[in-house]
């Protein structure tokens, strides 16, 4: 057994979560190219921006867990998602995978631990590459990892499509031979090929038909219970986040604001963002309710406001949350919310 094996038992044996973010953050930085030092140079009003896509992020998932994360577009989830898949290296902060510092590792022994994760992406049509055939999108990264013999090739890859409910007679096909639907099974199946046991959803049912969304949400949880999986599961559809998690993260303009069991946040929501979201949610049993959206847009990532970043469309703000941050803290048994309003109560 390797050291990384032996300290992730360990770590295991400690009862460490699976995925644990500490003040995770990520800025994108977009830097003056020689044109525009020049403008700056002659007085022009040119600077370099820097995006502040994740900002100080803690979090934790424990083994067998579904998170659902949620928030609008631009809030930076799926930023966030890409960092816990390992396609992304944060800015700044500590990712633990079985309580293991993913940076710290040499680079063999990250691919190990990054070929345990594996993220499905939303659109079905721009994550499969059109000129290669199912069979080499789903078996490539297996035979190349070892998992899998080039004499039981044909095989592993019948049984990967299978379990994703797709005939392995139509493995020599191409991606644009098939649906939107049979398309993200086909993701699925690459996925599942290298024997995860963490897997993150980006938005994977948000370009799908309604009925199509309810059978891949159907193949998520029947996967999960024969396979043991673990999910970070990020949408901005709270239907399918009720559906589907265990707990539900909320995310604004690159932090976290509420975290809670998924009946908790959709029975008693403290944050007022979580609170606006859900007021914007028909439902059957409050039929005659006037709905409406959260108010104002979702301010610039470029220039996020000062203090709570939610500030200028709370309908609750006061001068407190112009100024100061609020921190993430504990205000009921298994939920976490950063709102000023909390500490007036």
């Amino acid at each position: 057994m390797s050291e990384t094996a032996t300290a992730r038992r360990a770590a295991l044996d400690a009862g460490a979560p699976m995925v644990e973010l500490r003040g995770i953050s990520r800025r994108f930085e977009k830097k003056l190219d020689f044109a525009g030092r020049i403008a700056q140079r002659l007085g022009a009003p040119v600077r370099e921006e820097t995006v502040h896509a994740v900002d100080n992020v803690d979090l934790t998932i424990r083994k067998g867990e579904v998170v659902g994360l949620v928030g609008e577009s631009g809030c930076g989830k799926s930023t966030l998602g890409r960092m816990v898949a390992g396609i992304l290296p944060p800015s700044d902060g500590t990712i633990l995978r079985d309580g293991i510092d993913v940076l710290s590792l040499s680079a063999a022994e990250a691919r190990e631990i990054n070929l345990r994760t594996q993220m499905i992406f939303q659109d079905p049509y721009a994550s499969l590459n059109p000129r290669m055939r199912v069979a080499d999108i789903v078996g490539e990264a297996p035979l190349v990892h070892g998992l899998v013999t080039r004499a039981g090739y044909d095989a592993y890859v019948d049984e990967q499509m299978r379990r994703a409910g797709l005939d392995p007679a139509f493995k020599r096909r191409y991606p644009h031979q098939f649906s939107g639907g049979q398309r993200q099974r086909i993701g699925i199946a690459r996925a599942l090929a290298v024997k995860p046991d963490f897997i993150v959803c980006d938005e994977a049912v948000a370009a799908l038909d309604v009925s199509i969304q309810a059978q891949i949400l159907n193949l998520f949880m029947r996967l999960r219970t024969e396979l043991d999986l673990t999910y970070l599961f990020i949408s901005h559809d709270l239907g399918v986040v009720e559906h589907l998690s265990d707990r539900v993260v909320i995310m604004y303009l690159g932090r976290v604001v509420e975290e809670a069991p998924a009946e908790t946040v959709f029975a008693r929501p403290n944050h007022p963002y979580t609170q606006s979201l859900l007021a914007s949610v028909p439902r059957i049993e409050s039929r005659k309710r006037a709905f409406s959206v959260v108010k104002g847009e979702i301010p610039s990532p470029l220039n996020p406001p000062s203090g709570c970043h939610f500030h200028p469309r709370c309908p609750h703000a006061m001068e407190r949350c112009k100024l100061e941050k609020p921190v993430l803290k504990e205000v009921a048994p298994g939920q976490r919310s950063a709102c000023h309003l909390n500490d007036a109560a």
